[in-house]
């Protein structure tokens, strides 16, 4: 059974707009290393290949050789892993904050007439 990577290595190989790039490029289904280096021509066919090195060392790439055709699979386990591991945390942290200052600021004791906001807002106008 191969070894999982490290979530630092998925991290370090994300933290690359170009990598991002080449990811993006996979979303849509699988590339050759050809078809990557002419989208990124930018990029010699070294810079692309070392890319995507790393990125098969995170595992977000996998790699199918058809003779001496290299096709270049996204592996989306690694982003969930990610996701797991970080986001879904901090985006429930934020729905649940989020949902209670809604039923604050819905509830009757916020739109009562006798709230502290509403006697200020009077005061003011000299009513």
């Amino acid at each position: 059974m191969p070894k999982t990577p490290d979530i630092d290595v998925i991290w370090k190989a994300l933290a690359d707009p170009t990598r991002r790039g080449i990811l993006d490029e996979l979303a849509s289904g699988p590339l050759t290393t050809g078809d990557l280096v002419e989208r990124f021509s930018k990029l010699c066919r070294t810079a692309v290949m070392k890319h995507l090195d790393l990125l098969e060392g995170a595992e977000l790439v996998v790699v199918r050789r058809e003779g001496r055709v290299r096709w270049n699979h996204l592996n989306p386990m690694p982003i969930q892993r990610i996701y797991d591991r970080w986001v879904s945390r901090h985006i429930r942290d934020m729905a649940s904050a989020l949902s209670r200052l809604k039923d604050h600021v819905e509830s009757p004791a916020a739109k009562s007439p006798s709230s502290p906001t509403k006697k200020r807002r009077g005061a003011s106008s000299g009513k």
